[in-house]
């Protein structure tokens, strides 16, 4: 068990341990999972992606315990502001601490951008801010701007919040019919595209600058949930083997070994060049290195209602960037809790 002054607990590095006593809740008894989160609802055979705990290499993680995450968070509201990957988070959540009170009264409201799950007697909100990029998009002449240097539109949905976890990433390398604006905005000129890495720094920038102005630091506690990966490449974790799959389709078992954060894709370096010179640096829940060993715990075929012909092309239609739940998130959110509560 982590205590509360054992700060040399490296939480990031470690292994994937199998145990029997998890998953902490079961999908049929948390109703506000999204269908395409929801892979035993839809037919996923295989349980074992759920038993496998985080074991850091020099502590023991404490045991998420939602009743406790309640009271020390009474009449405090947990807003997640990001794209889906943060909604996949805010689900788990929810549902990690509804399994410890059952019965304790709720309130739910879904929206977009913004959702909220109340649970009534602890006064606590945990609540969804949809914002894929961080930054504000405009609509102008039917034309979507990205606004690079500009959140006033977002931001002010955001200040209130007790605990604020943050996440962008995926959203900023979407080409063609995927890619959510027309133009960019910097600086007062428009651009049609540039380098991707260019203005994922220039958003988050205004990210950083918009929380060391807005975000008292005593009273609100600012997370940022490091970049997700993919497993779209098999390639990747099956060195030498002549794999023809082209997804994460059939996976059923993490990487073995030990995971070290600090092998990053390019976007998390950016992230951290901008948290590093902030005045008031964001906690980065560094979910990289461990999330890229879980290649066994994406949706892939199991994501809500595809069509026979969808589940017989996993090489197409597999989701391999969101994840199931029960599932990976719910260790971010153990991670998180230990963050919040034990150091």
């Amino acid at each position: 068990m982590i205590q509360a002054n054992q700060t040399s607990c490296a939480l990031f590095i470690g292994t994937w341990v199998y145990d029997d006593t998890y998953p902490v809740y079961q999908s049929s008894a948390c109703s506000i999972i999204d269908p395409e989160f929801n892979c035993q609802m839809f037919g996923r055979p295989d349980t074992d992606y759920l038993k496998y705990r985080w074991k850091p290499v020099n502590c023991e993680l404490p045991r998420f315990d939602g009743e406790e995450f309640l009271i020390k968070m009474r009449g405090k509201n947990i807003m997640f502001v990001g794209d889906s990957l943060g909604r996949n988070q805010w689900e788990s959540l929810i549902c990690m601490i509804s399994a410890s009170v059952p019965r304790s009264p709720t309130q739910f409201i879904r929206g977009d951008p913004f959702s909220s799950f109340k649970f009534i007697e602890y006064g606590v909100a945990v609540q969804f801010y949809r914002a894929p990029y961080l930054v504000d998009i405009d609509l102008v002449q039917g034309k979507r701007i990205l606004k690079l240097e500009d959140m006033s539109k977002n931001g002010g949905a955001w200040k209130n919040a007790d605990v604020l976890s943050f996440n962008t990433g995926h959203w900023w390398t979407h080409k063609g019919s995927l890619q959510g604006w027309d133009y960019m905005e910097a600086e007062g000129q428009l651009y049609q595209d540039m380098e991707r890495l260019v203005a994922l720094e220039r958003g988050l920038r205004t990210w950083a600058k918009w929380v060391d102005a807005n975000v008292d630091k005593s009273k609100t506690r600012v997370f940022f949930q490091s970049i997700s990966p993919t497993h779209y490449n098999p390639s990747e974790w099956s060195a030498g083997a002549t794999s023809v799959a082209k997804s994460c389709y059939g996976e059923k078992t993490p990487m073995s070994g030990t995971a070290y954060p600090g092998a990053y894709p390019g976007q998390m370096k950016v992230l951290d060049a901008v948290i590093r010179n902030m005045s008031n640096p964001a906690y980065i829940l560094d979910i990289t290195m461990l999330s890229a060993m879980r290649k066994d715990a994406h949706p892939s075929i199991y994501s809500g209602d595809l069509s026979p012909e969808q589940r017989a092309n996993p090489d197409h239609s597999a989701d391999c960037s969101h994840w199931c739940l029960p599932g990976l998130p719910d260790t971010w959110n153990q991670l998180f809790y230990t963050a919040l509560f034990y150091q």
